[in-house]
């Protein structure tokens, strides 16, 4: 990310892992910060694909108790409901709209 400030920030490691950083580095041609940076990046990214992929997995196993909840013609909508518990009709479920 060009232009954003730059923090220092300091770590230590043991020699064989700071080695490590400083080949695998050497090897793609670009500095160990910038290699820090990018695994940082990586794993963040690595991160929010688990959370969706796990909220994925949750929806589906849980599709059936939701459609036996909510209907299965309901496609994720909730409708507000009258006094009487039937839904309102759709000029009176929810803001005007011009």
């Amino acid at each position: 990310m060009t232009g954003m400030a730059k923090t220092q920030l300091n770590v230590r490691v043991d020699e064989t892992t700071a080695e490590a950083a400083r080949a695998r580095a050497s090897q793609r041609g670009i500095s160990v910060n910038r290699y820090i940076e990018e695994l940082v990046r990586g794993d963040q990214a690595e991160n929010g694909r688990t959370f969706v992929e796990a909220a994925a997995d949750f929806m589906k196993q849980y599709e059936t108790v939701f459609a036996e909840e909510f209907g299965r013609d309901r496609e994720g909508r909730i409708d507000p409901l009258d006094p009487a518990g039937e839904p309102l009709p759709p000029h009176t479920a929810g803001p005007a709209t011009a």
